[in-house]
This record gives C-alpha cells, structure tokens and sequence, in this order.
C-alpha cells in the first residue's frame, strides 16, 4: 500500500485510469513521480520511466522512488520532453500539467520517438484545441477524452491513438467525444469560456480606435458562437 505522502490527486488518479494494464510507460514531465509510482504500486503495470528535465523534481523523484523500494520498476530519467526515451521503448505516453502549446512542442520534437506507441494520455493546462489540431495533422485520433473538476479547477484529458482523423472547429475547441456524449462538465467549460470573452468585453468598453473596434467584433462573434455552441449541449443531453 502506498504511504500516505504518496497518494495522488484526483487528476493524475483519473489519467493513470487510462493507462492499460500491462503497458510499458513514459511519464514525461513527471515531477515527484507520483503516477509512475501508483501506476506499479497498484499492479497495472511493470515498468515506467519518469521523465523530469527540472533538477529539484528530478531529485524529489528519485528520492520518492527509492523510499518506496521501487528502483527496479520506475527508472527516473533527466532529460527534456521525450529525448528520455529510445525509440520503440514504451507503448504508452504520458504528458500531463502543461500548457497545451507545450505538449505540442515536447510532441513535435520527439515525433520519432513516437514510433510504437499505442497511446498518448495528454492532460493539457489551456489550448487544449492546439493539442487536437497538432494530433489531427499528425497521424493520431482521439480515442477517449475527459472533464473532471478538482479544487475549483477544470481539467481537460485527452487519449489518442494511431489513426486518421479530422475535426471541426467545434470540435478542435470542445472535443469530439466530450461534444458527442455531452459530457456533464462540458456546460460548465463553455460558460467560462463565455464569461471570459464578456470580461474581455468589459474591459474595451472604454477603448477607442479601430483595433479596439474589431477586438469587440471578433469577441461578440466568439461570445455568440460559443452561447450557439452551449445551446445544442443541452439539447443534445436533454434528448438522451
């Protein structure tokens, strides 16, 4: 059993959820090494390498890995985005806690060795719709997505797998499954996506100029889009 330390967020429990059992795993940007460590501490896998490039994490990882005895199953490996990894090394792919412009980034550099992985679990904090388009352009489809709502915050998971796929614009934003099920946190997402395009809003009230002018234009544009966006959620779900 874990130690009490060592438990983990709800988050990161929800995306070690995705993980099959039996996988080989990369968790890049892994930080204390907290999911590779319940991921062989609950029997769903054998092995995982935690990938940290920061020295701090780095350290704290090692140190919880070898207070739990697990040195022979997690291999705690320094090093930035993916270039921990040998090519056909893993099966799975972890990347989770960072921006979605930084996942696609860690993404493209390591695009080689992507070559045998089965899954991606990506976890982004914010332009989830980047992360959508880069798989799309990539050769990847979207296999399963989540919401969930933790301490006030909503995190947005992403699982892909090889495969051709191509996505609307609604769908490069909400996601295709989350927009397909009507996932019950999916409302609550395009009302804050709503309540920030008003505050944007607000404050050009006071801007004058042709840029202020057209800032407002495309914010209106964006703010109806997303009110039209939000009304089918709820029709679709009243439906089922």
């Amino acid at each position: 059993m874990m130690e009490e330390s060592m438990k983990i967020s709800k988050r990161l429990g929800r995306i070690s959820e995705y993980v099959p059992f039996g996988s080989v795993v990369a968790d890049i940007g892994s930080d204390h090494a907290l999911v590779p460590i319940q991921l062989v501490t609950s029997g769903k896998v054998n092995r995982v390498i935690a990938g940290e490039v920061n020295d701090g994490p780095f350290q704290t990882a090692i140190a919880n890995v070898s207070r739990m005895g697990l040195q022979h199953r997690v291999d705690v490996r320094k090093g930035d985005g993916l270039e921990v990894v040998k090519e056909g090394e893993v099966s799975v792919v972890i990347i989770a806690g960072m921006g979605g412009g930084t996942i696609v980034h860690i993404l493209a550099a390591g695009r080689n060795k992507l070559s045998g992985v089965e899954r991606l679990i990506l976890q982004p904090q914010g332009d989830a719709d980047r992360v959508r388009l880069w798989l799309g352009e990539n050769g990847w489809m979207i296999y399963e997505e989540d919401l969930l709502m933790e301490d006030e915050l909503l995190y947005e998971i992403i699982v892909a797998e090889p495969g051709v796929q191509s996505l609307t614009k609604e769908e490069e934003e909400f996601g295709p499954i989350l927009l397909r099920k009507s996932h019950p946190l999916l409302q609550v997402k395009l009302q804050q996506e709503i309540e920030k395009a008003e505050r944007v809003l607000r404050s050009l009230e006071r801007s004058n100029g042709e840029a202020a002018e057209k800032k407002r234009k495309e914010l209106e544009r964006r703010k109806n889009w997303l009110q039209e966006v939000k009304e089918r959620v709820c029709n679709r779900k009243a439906n089922y």
